[in-house]
């Protein structure tokens, strides 16, 4: 599976607050009028892509592989309902190519517990699991990517705050509301 959560970084962030929001994206499949989180969960595209996503029965797989406790702990934060960009890193062109809802809340990470993985943990029991994963579920694969050469324009700006930037090895990040729809605006544009 994915190799999505190989990057470190220890610095804290708050959870997702939980708020009705107004849908402004009318150009958008992704319903955005309900109470949700907001996310970015980054894949390596050769070893988990959205396409193969997107062949998996229901367009549902669990997003595993994740070895970052900061990263774990916003991944157990997520509700079911939640909305998360689909990055696509180390490719010649990183950046976001299409959304994923989570349709399963945390529960252990098998492969943690296979010998066999790459991601085997060898401290982790089945009564007492380390690593977590959710499940989420492709709502929207984009056409065009919204590449990180264009969302770096507004690094310093209107995404100045955004983990992306400030956190850039995080491989499961919150995003702020605001930043979500902002960046939405900006694949429709």
């Amino acid at each position: 599976m994915g190799d999505r959560g190989k990057h470190s970084n220890d610095t804290h962030l708050s959870t997702a607050k939980r708020r009705r929001v107004d849908s402004h994206d009318k150009k958008s499949k992704i319903d955005t009028s309900s109470k949700r989180g907001y996310y970015l969960m980054k894949s390596e595209a050769d070893v988990f892509s959205i396409d193969d996503l997107a062949s998996r029965d229901k367009q549902i797989e669990p997003w595993d592989g994740v070895r970052n406790h900061q990263a774990k702990k916003i991944m157990q934060g997520m509700q079911e309902g939640d909305l998360a960009f689909f990055w696509a890193s180390n490719t010649k062109k990183p950046g976001i190519v299409g959304v994923v809802e989570v349709v399963k809340t945390a529960y252990p990470d098998e492969t943690q517990f296979d010998p066999k993985s790459p991601y085997y943990y060898a401290k982790a029991t089945r009564d007492a699991p380390v690593w977590y994963n959710v499940d989420v579920q492709l709502k929207e694969k984009f056409e065009t990517p919204i590449y990180l050469s264009d969302l770096k324009q507004y690094a310093t700006k209107e995404l100045a705050d955004m983990p992306l930037f400030t956190m850039k090895r995080l491989s499961v990040q919150h995003v702020p509301e605001p930043m979500w729809h902002f960046i939405l605006e900006q694949k429709e544009s």
